[in-house]
């Protein structure tokens, strides 16, 4: 393999959208994974043990251990929203066109 074999395509800004997923569904993707991102940040933040962030947010052990993984396939945008709040963070929707 040498340089002329690679190809270099400029992202859209959106991993999913360039992976060719319907730009709408590809939002919300990009939603839920900012979202537990920023969830699973916060509990590192805290310094909580996996069994301390279940018992504050409401959740069993091993969706904590998921959620740390960034499984966001096992996680609605509804239910991150819920525990970004119960973890203390804000959660805030902006819309623009």
């Amino acid at each position: 393999m040498n340089n002329d074999d690679i190809s270099i395509t400029e992202s859209s800004g959106n991993v999913f959208l360039d992976l060719g997923f319907d730009p709408a569904e590809a939002e919300v993707m990009k939603m839920r994974a900012e979202v537990m991102i920023l969830t699973a940040m916060r509990l590192k933040e805290q310094g909580w043990t996996q069994a301390e962030a279940a018992r504050k947010l409401g959740i069993t052990q091993p969706r904590v251990s998921r959620l740390i993984k960034g499984k966001v396939e096992d996680f609605s945008l509804d239910m991150l929203l819920t525990l970004a709040a119960r973890a203390g963070l804000h959660p805030e929707l902006r819309l623009s066109a």
